[in-house]
């Protein structure tokens, strides 16, 4: 017997939105060059300011601030990379590896060919995609605890590629393990990275060397008081801080309430993804490179984050019908996370 879809599934106009935003499908290299290498500098000079300054100072204390924001938005153009075509952008791709990848243990291999299934129809909110988890049909501690989970993330990071990377290749069976299970950047632990995941990043055994020798030498030369404990501690809140802060707008992403057995077509994903337009000052600050228009996105994943405000203008005013286009819309942060904290709520109240 053939699964009907609900009504409003066959209402959605995907075919005119395509038409209203068709032109807006082209990234500016410029656009990406001048904001990454902007927010990246303020985030290191922000760093070494903290570093440097008078423990809990204001400049200390501003310079913390600044990292973590600088530096978010920074690595958050991991995302981009997975999006743009195949083949391109293969220079800004090497410069943000170099002064914002390896440094924070997150080498753009990790994303690579593993969020490209989040957005495949048959994939995504299945059991099979590592960036999706029910968790508006779960109980609702199990959101805090992977909010909480961002302490332990870039201890987990610093000893995958500091110890594990040395110790897979000369361990062959740990080297499988390795890959499979530590070396995506997903929301699911549970998840297994296939051995053929890999799209542009074919250099991934230099990255993940490069990330190796790098937390190495650092961790060397602080033993060595070369450099004090102090940069090793900053280092790790601010990137703790950064997870968090991630963590948060991950949760606001989506609705998650698709248990995990049903696959979705493109307008399921888009009702059950999120879009935040909020203020333009503060949401880019905690939903930064585009990711406040998420369901927007999950419409045109090859749209570059420059362009998906406009294309969320133009589908508000310019569909016939934008009834179901404005479903995703919430007010902000606070609003979305409330939405699916009520939702995970009541349904855990339902199954007692």
């Amino acid at each position: 017997m053939t699964e009907q879809k609900p009504p409003y599934i066959k209402e959605f106009p995907l075919r005119e939105a395509h038409h209203l935003v068709r032109d807006l499908m082209t990234p500016n290299p410029w656009i990406y060059w001048i904001d990454f290498t902007f927010h990246i500098t303020l985030g290191w000079t922000a760093f070494f300011t903290a570093l440097l300054s008078s423990a809990f100072s204001l400049w200390q204390l501003a310079g913390f601030v600044v990292a973590v924001l600088a530096m978010y938005r920074s690595a958050v153009f991991v995302h981009e990379l997975v999006h743009l075509k195949k083949g391109t952008f293969k220079n800004f791709r090497l410069v943000w590896n170099i002064l914002c990848g390896i440094p924070f243990m997150i080498p753009s291999f990790t994303y690579d060919g593993v969020h490209n299934d989040h957005h495949k129809p048959d994939v995504y909110g299945t059991s099979a995609d590592g960036e999706y988890l029910p968790f508006a049909t779960r109980r609702p501690v199990e959101m805090v605890i992977y909010v909480l989970l961002s302490f332990l993330i870039p201890v987990f990071m610093v000893a995958r590629f500091v110890l594990l990377t040395p110790l897979s290749y000369m361990i062959p069976p740990l080297r499988k393990i390795v890959w499979v299970r530590a070396s995506s950047l997903t929301i699911d632990s549970n998840y297994r990275r296939a051995a053929n995941a890999i799209r542009n990043d074919l250099n991934w055994r230099q990255q993940e060397i490069a990330t190796c020798l790098f937390g190495a030498v650092i961790i060397t030369l602080v033993v060595l008081e070369v450099f004090p404990y102090s940069l090793l501690l900053l280092w790790y809140l601010i990137a703790v801080t950064v997870f968090i802060l991630n963590s948060l707008r991950t949760l606001a992403a989506h609705a998650y309430r698709n248990p995990g057995n049903h696959k979705m077509t493109l307008a399921e994903q888009y009702l059950d993804s999120i879009n935040i337009p909020g203020n333009f000052l503060i949401t880019p600050l905690w939903a930064p490179v585009g990711l406040r228009y998420h369901a927007t996105h999950h419409l045109f994943m090859s749209m570059p984050y420059h362009n998906l405000g406009k294309a969320q203008r133009r589908l508000v005013n310019g569909l016939t019908d934008n009834s179901q286009y404005i479903k995703t819309i919430r007010s902000g942060l606070w609003d979305a996370l409330r939405h699916i904290w009520h939702e995970s709520s009541i349904g855990y109240l339902q199954r007692q």
